[in-house]
């Protein structure tokens, strides 16, 4: 128990830097931050879900009392908690009849990730603005200076008097181009939620099979490696998806995390169709050439062939038609 608290305190130190140095803002420094999950995630499979939960509280103290209060509070529910969490639920193992352990279903695994992702999004955003109308301002300047830069459209001036307005505008001073400029920002604000956690969701995913794998090439992972290929969520997250999208109507933070758990739904249902898709065609001729053909085409159309696997996920999930196959 003290050697795990030891390991514990250790990797929430070094988690902490690693989430620190993003402060630097450079190419170096937002890479080292992607980095500060895998520390808390790789003592929670390979030690013990205290040891996670003891690096995580750590790794927030630390930033608290060493940089600032908001940047630990940050770090502990976006990363750290999160981290443990999925840590834990990875090591979860009940006994069979037969004294063998069944292990938590990748699945189940697999929709919690979503979960998690869309409810650290929404603390993270709480704790950034607790007032909804500050955050949904915050949201709406962000999304109106991507458009804007999008656009190649220079910084709008500071306050002056401004020379009258030519004859082809309104007189407010709005053309359409700026009238069509704010309706895309306001759209862009109300999916960014979604296209955050759906990013999250797939960093999250990729977080804990690399924490995965370095533990189990150090012998530590008390887990067998499970059949990834054969991932299926159950039906019940076919119902939260729908929830999802109910709540994405309602006002305040309630439709923002709607929105979030949406995205980051979506995001899981895109991986398990890509599962879906390696356990489908598991001992077919061309396999290799089938699956390089999907990699090329999800990286030349820049992610716009998820929408596909996302629906291909829905459907698998819907469907239950897999056939049972053995080996990887």
């Amino acid at each position: 128990m003290v050697q795990h608290l030891g390991i514990g305190i250790g990797a929430g130190l070094v988690s902490a830097l690693l989430f620190g140095v993003l402060l630097k803002a450079t190419p170096l420094a937002i890479l080292l931050y992607l980095l500060a999950p895998l520390p808390i995630l790789i003592v929670g499979l390979g030690w013990s879900h205290r040891a996670a939960l003891v690096a995580a509280a750590t790794g927030t103290l630390a930033l608290a009392l060493i940089v600032s209060p908001f940047l630990g509070l940050g770090f502990g529910a976006y990363l750290a908690v999160p981290a443990w969490w999925l840590a834990y639920l990875a090591m979860l193992g009940r006994p069979n009849p037969d004294g063998s352990l069944e292990w938590y279903p990748t699945g189940r695994l697999l929709g919690w990730i979503a979960g998690t992702a869309a409810l650290a999004f929404v603390a993270i955003a709480v704790i950034a603005a607790p007032s909804y109308d500050a955050f949904a301002a915050q949201l709406r300047t962000m999304t109106a200076s991507i458009v804007r830069i999008q656009s190649g459209q220079p910084a709008p001036p500071k306050a002056e008097s401004k020379p009258e307005a030519p004859a082809d505008q309104s007189s407010s001073g709005t053309t359409p181009a700026d009238a069509t400029q704010s309706e895309v920002a306001d759209a862009l604000a109300r999916i960014a939620p979604a296209l955050a956690t759906q990013g999250l969701a797939l960093l999250l995913t990729f977080y804990l099979w690399a924490a995965a794998r370095i533990v189990k090439i150090s012998g530590r992972l008390a887990r067998p490696w499970p059949d990834i290929p054969s991932t299926q969520m159950p039906r019940a997250v076919i119902a939260l998806l729908g929830l999802a999208v109910v709540l994405g109507f309602l006002p305040g933070y309630f439709g923002v995390l709607g929105v979030a758990l949406a995205g980051s739904l979506s995001a899981a249902f895109a991986l398990q169709g890509l599962a879906a898709f390696h356990d489908r065609s598991r001992g077919k001729a061309g396999r290799g050439a089938l699956l390089f053909g999907l990699y090329l085409i999800l990286f030349v159309t820049q992610g716009i062939a998820l929408f596909a696997l996302t629906l291909f996920g829905i459907a698998d999930t819907a469907l239950e038609r897999r056939r049972p196959r053995g080996g990887a």
